[in-house]
Parts: C-alpha cells; sequence; structure tokens
C-alpha cells in the first residue's frame, strides 16, 4: 500500500515542535502518510497564497495540528480555507495533550479535534480515503447520467 501524501497546516509562530513531531512519526511508527508540505510563515500576498495552494493541491490529505494559539494563525485559517476550496479531505489533530488547544478560525462547529495517536489517525485515513472513494463513485454515476442523458437529448 502506498503512503497517503498529507499537507501539515500548522502555527509557525508557536506549534513549529509539532510540526516537526509528525514528520518524525510519518517515517517511523507505519501510519502510512508522507509528509509532503507544511506552513510556511505567513505573509498576506498573491505568491504566499500561490505557494500554499500549489502545496496543498500536492497534497492527497491536510493536518491540521491544532495548539493553544490556532485560532488566531491567520495562516492556519488561510489554508483551511485553500484546503476546502481544492476540496482536499482534512483532520484537525489535538496537538498538545495537556493544554487547551484550539480550533482554527473557519473551522466549523461540528467539527471535532481527534486525539493525536497512531491507531486514531489510521482510522481517520481509512475513513478519508472510503468518503474520498464514494465521492468518486458517485461522480463517475453521474457523469455516466449526463452523458446518457445528453445522447438521449440529441436523437431525433
Amino acid at each position: 500500500m502506498s503512503e497517503t501524501r498529507v499537507f501539515a497546516c500548522f502555527d509557525v509562530g508557536h506549534d513549529t515542535d509539532l510540526y516537526e513531531r509528525l514528520v518524525a512519526e510519518s517515517g517511523t511508527a507505519g501510519l502510512g502518510i508522507t509528509v509532503s508540505g507544511g506552513s510556511e510563515p505567513f505573509v498576506f500576498t498573491d505568491d504566499w497564497s500561490e505557494r500554499a495552494r500549489r502545496a496543498i493541491r500536492g497534497a492527497e490529505r491536510v493536518f491540521v495540528i491544532c495548539g493553544e494559539h490556532t485560532d488566531g494563525s491567520l495562516g492556519v485559517e488561510a489554508e483551511l480555507r485553500i484546503a476546502r476550496e481544492e476540496q482536499k479531505p482534512y483532520l484537525l489533530l489535538w496537538g498538545r495533550r495537556n493544554s487547551m488547544c484550539t480550533k482554527p478560525a473557519g473551522a466549523k462547529p461540528a467539527e471535532g479535534m481527534y486525539a493525536w495517536t497512531s491507531p486514531t489517525l489510521q482510522e481517520q485515513l481509512a475513513v478519508m480515503t472510503r468518503v474520498a472513494q464514494r465521492e468518486h463513485e458517485a461522480n463517475a454515476m453521474r457523469r455516466t447520467a449526463q452523458v446518457r442523458v445528453a445522447s438521449h437529448a440529441s436523437t431525433p
């Protein structure tokens, strides 16, 4: 089984150690992921946005690592918005076990933060994969139906 490419969103000013932890664990814990990229210091420019978009587009999934100050991180908020625009499945991770971690601004109230453990990550990756497969199958069925409708409409 191939490894899933993951982009890691995190508060660069406070949580770089959490990003480094994810990179280290991805190589040793048998999680089935490879971290293909991560957050850069946020600068509100088109160049920053385009680099972030390219990196997120190149990943299959997005992990949002939540720390104590994530709700105030403009970079994480922007990356989450980009992940949604690019239709990338994402997961909010509780980054610090003994701290009150916060969701990024823009996260939906119903979205939960998941414990950062190997079994939880593996389970959530499996769920994300099943959802993506179902969406792919549903889109294929819609395209087939559209072709049938179009072919019937063009026949006299």
